[in-house]
């Protein structure tokens, strides 16, 4: 079977350590989109890590973790995570790279930086990862295939052809420095020898694992409301963050897709510019942000302080409609547990109008939270394994929520640790 865990909102919603503890029962993990500007924090037995590229099976040397064709591939940042999670004792994973994923190239870490700068005030709050420029090229087809990397002579005239048009951008929009085209194609060329242990038909491979009747797990990054088609444009990332773009980005049939855990925090935050409706800030925030986890709310990409806001039913049930979600997991309970009341936002007031559905961007920035308070519980609440034995108001919160978004919160996450979840 396949199964598809995504996020509801912003990204950062926990969507790691809840497909870390369905890669256990996987044979296959695939990621399917997006590159190293975000990730997924686990913590298991081997310790505490960030993954930004490599799927959340990689402590799992059974199981095949699969890079698909829908990434954005930096092949350096990849060679190094690997590094990283096996010099903190995690055997070495079981890795394939699509041959058809495309290849970040150094030029566009350079020009989503250069035109970060050029926006000034009115920039995206790119993490500077080389993602707009890198899609912006496989659309434009002037982007490079992992395969590209095995026929040189074709690279080196497609990399001219393309150089020529980003040096008249460096020189005459950004004042910059020009490519070197003999130092460019030597770099793909290291990149080739990085990558080229990895590299296999995807597709192929994972066709016939379907065959099989494989577990196949599929990772997303980030959530709803960063899809560049659903999100809150043109404030978003620009891949696809939906679980239908997994069919896509891995080369799966859509019809396989049978199960969407679409993932969802207790409270809301973001990384990055866009509209934020149920936002909170100050001294207010900053208590959230603190109590938000072992590391606080902090980016694991980035490092940079997470906006904060209250849990927004209105963009939570937009955004576990649009995954298609078949249940729902809520994280992160725990962490409000130092609050005496909690906050919901259940609707939107926009131009003197109650608005239940999410609305487009014009309509976001006008819109004002409606707020409804419910009782807090004020206690430790990690360890529990049964709902039932949740203080009251911690499970009237859960039910709250149930109702609104429409669909069965089947998980609750009370704590970081695998191990600190209950089932419904």
């Amino acid at each position: 079977m396949v199964r598809a865990i995504v996020g509801a909102n912003w990204g950062d919603e926990g969507k790691g350590k809840i497909t870390d503890m369905f890669a256990s029962k996987a044979d296959v993990v695939i990621r399917f989109q997006g590159g190293a500007n975000a990730g997924h924090t686990i913590i298991n037995d081997y310790g505490k890590f960030a993954l930004h590229l490599l799927p959340s099976g990689v402590c799992h040397p059974e199981i095949t973790n699969i890079i698909g064709n829908g990434v954005a591939l930096d092949i350096p940042k990849l060679v190094k995570e690997i590094n990283d999670v096996t010099s903190k004792g995690v055997p070495q994973p079981k890795l394939l790279v699509s041959d058809r994923a495309q290849i970040m190239m150094p030029y566009h870490v350079l020009l989503d930086t250069y035109e970060e700068e050029r926006l000034a005030d009115k920039q995206f709050g790119s993490t500077k990862s080389g993602i707009a420029p890198f899609y912006s090229d496989k659309y434009a087809k002037i982007g490079f295939q992992v395969c590209d990397l095995f026929y040189p002579d074709e690279l080196k005239e497609k990399l001219a052809s393309v150089c020529e048009v980003k040096n008249l951008l460096l020189e005459h929009v950004y004042h910059k420095p020009l490519l070197d085209v003999d130092e460019l194609f030597n770099t793909l060329m290291e990149y080739k020898d990085m990558i080229e242990p990895y590299v296999a038909d995807t597709g192929a491979f994972i066709r016939q694992a379907i065959k099989d009747g494989k577990e196949i797990l599929l990772e997303g990054q980030l959530g709803s409301l960063k899809d560049p088609d659903f999100g809150i444009y043109p404030m978003v990332t620009s891949s696809s963050t939906l679980a239908g773009y997994g069919a896509v980005g891995a080369g799966i049939p859509a019809h396989e897709i049978k199960d969407i855990i679409t993932v969802t925090k207790a409270y809301s935050s973001a990384v990055g510019a866009g509209e934020f409706v149920s936002e909170i800030f100050g001294e207010e925030a900053d208590k959230m942000r603190n109590h938000g986890g072992d590391a606080g709310e902090y980016g694991a990409t980035t490092g940079r302080p997470r906006r904060m806001g209250w849990f927004d039913c209105v963009a939570t049930r937009y955004g576990v409609e649009v995954q298609g979600a078949t249940q729902v997991c809520l994280t992160a309970l725990d962490c409000l547990s130092y609050l005496d009341e909690i906050k919901v936002c259940t609707g939107y007031e926009i131009d003197g109008k109650v608005v239940k559905d999410f609305p487009n961007t014009h309509m976001l920035k006008k819109a004002k939270p409606i707020l409804e308070t419910l009782p807090g519980f004020k206690c430790d609440i990690r360890g529990i394994k049964e709902f039932d034995k949740l203080p009251k108001e911690a499970q009237d919160y859960v039910l709250f929520i149930e109702k609104e978004i429409g669909k069965p919160i089947t998980m609750v996450s009370n704590g970081p640790k695998r191990d600190e979840i209950i089932y419904r």
